[in-house]
């Protein structure tokens, strides 16, 4: 089952979503740990480790967006080729690419891509990554 994203406004976010990006941002701006970060916040840290990969601050500019994913795979002949091709289509320049080496026959492969501001559309090429047999567990990890 593939995930779905949305841009949602701020406003419309339950207050649990807001205070783990301000907890975000406190642990990465002032060296916080975890538990410095919810106590600031008024969050609890479970609720902080439910939400924490789900929600992200999402930039639009003008320059582009870079995503950086990752994503497990089959260790198959044709499944790098098509996760590679997918990204080319919705014209994204690869900045960096690593593929572990496979372990029980899947692979940990974690790609940086520039989405053309024009013509790239990354939701789309999210969706047509995701999609694909033999591609497991995908997650944005971060978006600039």
């Amino acid at each position: 089952m593939s995930e779905k994203y949305y841009v949602v406004r701020a406003k419309a976010l339950p207050e649990v979503l807001l205070k783990v990006l301000e907890a975000k941002k406190l642990m990465d701006r002032k060296k916080l740990t975890v538990q410095q970060a919810v106590e600031q916040v008024g969050i609890s840290r479970s609720s902080f480790y439910k939400y924490q990969d789900d929600i992200f601050p999402f930039h639009d500019n003008a320059k582009g967006k870079t995503i950086t994913f990752i994503l497990q795979m089959d260790d198959e002949p044709g499944i790098l080729s098509d996760v590679l091709k997918s990204i080319a289509a919705y014209h994204g320049n690869i900045l960096t690419i690593h593929q572990s080496i496979p372990i029980n026959g899947v692979a940990t492969l974690t790609i940086s891509v520039d989405i053309a501001p024009e013509e790239g559309d990354a939701s789309a090429m999210v969706e047509a990554i995701e999609s694909r047999p033999g591609v497991h567990d995908f997650k944005i990890l971060g978006r600039e």
